[in-house]
């Protein structure tokens, strides 16, 4: 499997990752903006943006027109947007090809951005922010990146404040696009039942016409930390959660496979150290898990789960004894191979949709200028040696480094910064 890139004429690129196999195709734009590009008054434009290209062309004047044409043909459409990125895609049937590219194209240079709509949508999406902030589950990753990033725009809340939603209009959103939504700044990939020679012809029809120029590029991030970081956020609920994690390091390092192999054994799958310390011998969490997040500049190596308060202290502890072993101790062999034959096992996996497929190289093309293949990627995989993964931990797992964000009916934050230690 191997992805094609080429530029077109007004400078758009475009990837094509052919699956002969395939009877679908998933059309994914991406455009290399999101919420750090923001300035704090317009703070969740990007994400608003996104809903709005979905409210109307000239040619399809509804929602529901786009939907039902997309709904006509069994297809699949949405949207996304994150601190770096933003992606517009539809899976259909590869005989739709035509009319799948028609109605990405005219959402993403036709959209009327009309008043009435705008107004409108400014609700939904508060009521968007409004169900986050009552799933703890998920607020506590935004209050774990506001402490791992602060007042500056990798801290701030991808949907924007109810505050900041109000300063968005039309005026706002126009702007916006002329700052970002350029060819230089886009990737449009095909992957499915495609040849590149259809490709670039029907991305030259249908985006040929965009014209290119310089795009606004976001402020690196800034921050500093000498001792543990805990932020507590009270609210009275049923299971109390807690992101407890280190700042690593940034998208294309060339440690992330070590990085990623140390999550694999501490936190991903039902095996993994921490399920099952702290649930399956202790049975203090239904779920715990590890992510390792990357930036253009920044990163993080973070461990989740929820637990019933009263026992919050003791899953901590148990987690950060955990971070200590791995460091002291290292692993095994076992622990490491079957660490190894997991990821590569979930990459297989995750390439049986083109949407997927779509997403994995696109992503890669978008930010670091280059892809690996599945292959390049298990043999970085199989490098990995116990000691990397050792030397990793305690490089990474470092008392003045530790991050801890919680949510749950808890008043006295000093009590958790007094816990976070290693």
């Amino acid at each position: 499997m191997q992805a094609k890139v080429k530029k077109l004429r007004n400078n758009l690129s475009l990837m094509t990752v052919n699956l002969p196999a395939f009877k679908s195709v998933t059309i994914l734009v991406f455009v290399a903006t999101g919420s750090r590009y923001e300035i704090k008054r317009t703070n969740g434009i990007a994400h608003f943006a996104e809903h709005m290209f979905f409210k109307g062309t000239k040619k399809r004047p509804t929602a529901a027109d786009i939907s039902a044409t997309i709904d006509g043909i069994g297809g699949e459409f949405n949207a996304f947007t994150s601190k770096e990125y933003t992606g517009y895609y539809v899976k259909g049937s590869s005989q739709h090809l035509d009319l799948i590219m028609d109605v990405l194209s005219d959402m993403l240079l036709n959209s009327k951005f009309e008043q009435k709509e705008i107004d409108k949508e400014r609700g939904v999406i508060g009521e968007e922010l409004r169900m986050y902030l009552d799933q703890p589950m998920r607020y506590v990753a935004e209050i774990y990146e506001e402490l791992l990033y602060g007042d500056q725009p990798l801290g701030w809340d991808t949907v924007g404040t109810l505050e900041s939603l109000t300063n968005i209009n039309r005026d706002q959103f126009l702007g916006y696009l002329d700052d970002y939504y350029h060819p230089n700044n886009m990737l449009v990939v095909i992957a499915g039942d495609i040849t590149e020679e259809k490709a670039e012809a029907l991305t030259d029809k249908y985006f040929g016409s965009l014209q290119d120029k310089e795009t606004k590029k976001f402020l690196p991030a800034k921050f500093s930390q000498a001792q543990p970081a805990v932020r507590l956020f009270e609210k009275d609920t049923e299971q109390a959660h807690f992101c407890l994690g280190v700042r690593s390091l940034p998208l294309g390092n060339p440690d992330r496979y070590k990085i990623s192999v140390l999550n694999t054994v501490l936190g991903a799958g039902m095996s993994s150290r921490l399920f099952l310390e702290v649930r399956e011998r202790r049975g203090l969490a239904y779920y715990v898990r590890g992510s390792v997040d990357e930036y253009l500049d920044a990163g993080a190596v973070t461990f989740q789960a929820g637990v019933e308060p009263k026992k919050i202290e003791e899953a901590i502890k148990v987690v950060l004894a955990e971070l200590n072993k791995i460091a002291e101790k290292g692993l095994s062999s076992v622990e490491l191979n079957k660490a190894k034959e997991y990821m590569k096992g979930k990459l297989v996996l995750g390439l049986e949709d083109s949407r997927d497929v779509a997403m994995m190289f696109g992503l890669e093309q978008l930010l670091e200028k280059k892809t690996r293949t599945p292959e390049n990627i298990a043999s970085e995989i199989d490098k990995v040696r116990e000691e990397d993964v050792q030397e990793m931990a305690k490089n990474l797992f470092k008392n003045e480094g530790l991050n801890l964000a919680v949510i749950g009916p808890f008043k006295d934050q000093e009590n958790f910064a007094s816990i976070t230690k290693l």
